[in-house]
This record gives structure tokens, sequence and C-alpha cells, in this order.
């Protein structure tokens, strides 16, 4: 696997590795809330949205702020079927949804996956993220063909010949979904907003990520901030590389980063985690990995 070593511009028009069966672009990194300020500009302030080009199809995973970007750049060159996988609907990873260019596209055919079903159809979730007085115009502004499919995890789905979608309900406030994309040989695991209990791996977790070649993983906090965030429902770096290790995965990569952890402070965990386990890295808003 190689990844982009720069991000912006240069990186987005970075061609995959040959024989590559994951393309994969980072939209957005952050977690909570956007971020505009200078001391962030580096690995970004965008809120969580994943491209992954696979077996000839689009997937979009989470629709936070960095999906307006994506969206842009999707339509500008012209893609019709997307399917976007939400992890859960804090607005965090949502709150680019409304600002989706090719949800204007009356071309596009845009299928939205939420693991939620229990707590609502992703239509009326939608149409509750987008009405009065917190948004001017509702769902029906929308040309695309949009079409909802609710599940409750761990429900696996074929999207294609080859390419599997596997999910697992994870430990945080109203629930989140993890997915696991097979493909080729090849998996990738994405795996926010999860909350672990300190000195403890769990088990399904571990299981679902078992032998993967990428692991992304909610790093929102490092072990020190656990104690002052329990019930946040989030991760720490270092949980992460524990997973990553008992698991036998291959590389794993920092996501969700706190609104509040600048530039300097990432670069910091990205020189511990090295010395723990090579295939650590610390995500930037414009990387472009191939796997």
């Amino acid at each position: 696997m190689t990844d982009a070593r720069s991000s912006g511009a240069d990186t987005a028009r970075a061609l995959p590795a040959a024989g590559a069966v994951f393309d994969l672009r980072l939209h957005g990194v952050r977690g909570s809330l956007p971020m505009a300020t200078t001391s962030v500009a580096r690995y970004g302030g965008a809120t969580i949205c994943i491209e992954l080009r696979v077996a000839g199809r689009v997937l979009i995973f989470d629709a936070g702020s960095g999906i307006h970007p994506a969206g842009q750049a999707l339509r500008a060159e012209g893609v019709r079927e997307i399917d976007l996988f939400l992890s859960h609907w804090h607005y965090d990873h949502t709150i680019g949804l409304p600002f989706f260019a090719p949800l204007y596209c009356p071309e596009t055919r845009l299928t939205l996956w939420s693991g939620h079903a229990a707590t609502g159809p992703a239509r009326e979730l939608l149409a509750g993220l987008m009405r009065a007085p917190y948004f001017p115009v509702g769902p029906e502004v929308f040309r695309a063909t949009l079409e909802t499919r609710d599940f409750d995890p761990p429900e696996t789905f074929d999207l294609a010949p080859g390419l599997r979608i596997r999910t697992l309900a994870l430990n945080h406030p109203g629930s989140a979904t993890a997915y696991r994309v097979e493909a080729g040989g090849r998996a990738l695991c994405i795996v926010t907003d999860v909350e672990h209990v300190p000195g403890v791996l769990d088990p399904a977790v571990t299981a679902f990520v078992a032998g993967a070649d990428l692991m992304l993983y909610d790093s929102m906090y490092d072990d020190g901030d656990m104690c002052s965030h329990c019930g946040f429902g989030h991760s720490s770096w270092q949980q992460a590389l524990r997973i990553a290790r008992a698991a036998g995965v291959g590389r794993v990569g920092f996501v969700h980063h706190a609104p509040f952890r600048t530039d300097d402070a990432l670069d910091a965990i990205a020189t511990a985690a090295a010395t723990e386990f090579p295939g650590a890295f610390v995500a930037r808003q414009g990387m472009r990995i191939a796997l």
C-alpha cells in the first residue's frame, strides 16, 4: 500500500498505485466541530468525509463538512452513481449533507445507507435535519434520485460481485456504525465514533478489524484525556494501536481529531505512534491512499 505524503491540490491529483484495489480520499478528518484556524491548517479542519473508489463504484463514508468539496469534485467529474454510508446522524457527520452538490443533479442516483433503523427511517432523519427553524429548505429541493436503505448492524451487504460491506454497532451515545469493506483480497475498516473502556480491548471491534490492511480509527483523545471525557463516545490513538496489534492490522490511521488538537500536537502524536507501530499515521485532510 502507498499513501500520499502531502495534502492539498497535489495530493488530489495523484494517481493510485498500479494494482491498487482501493483508492481512498480523505476529504475531512476532524471531529465534533469544523475548524478554520491557522493552528489546524496542515491536518485540516473539515469534519469526517471519506471517499472510496473500489470495483468501479464510488462510496462515501459520512457527510461532515468535508463532503462539500468532495461533492463539487464528483459533480465536475460527472459521477452519477454514489453510495453514501453514514456512521450515525450526529451533526459533525451530517452537517455537509444538504450541501452535497450531486444531490442537486437530476442525473445522479444516490443510495443513502443508515445503520440506525431503530431510531427512525433515514428519510425522516434527513427531513429532521433539514427543517425550520434549523434549515431554510427541506429534502424536496434535491433533484437527484435518492434511495434510502435502513439497516441494523451487524448486517452484511454485497454491493457488487466481489465487493462486500460488513457492519458493526459501536459504543457511542445513540450508537454508531463501523464499516469493513472487502474486495480483491483487501480489507479497509472505518471505525468511528467509538468509546473504549480503559484497559479493555473490545472483543467485537478487535474481531471486526482482524487482518485488515488498513483501519481508520477514532483517535479523538489520548489515554490521558479518557478519564475526563468518560461518556463522550470517543477513543484514543493509543487504543487504536493496541487494537491494531491484537487484530493483526497492517496499517492504522488516526481520524476524528479533536477540535482542540493543533497541527503541532498531531505532529507529536505521529512521531510517538511511529515508534510504537511503524504502520501508524495521523490522517490529513486531502490525503489520498492507494491500497
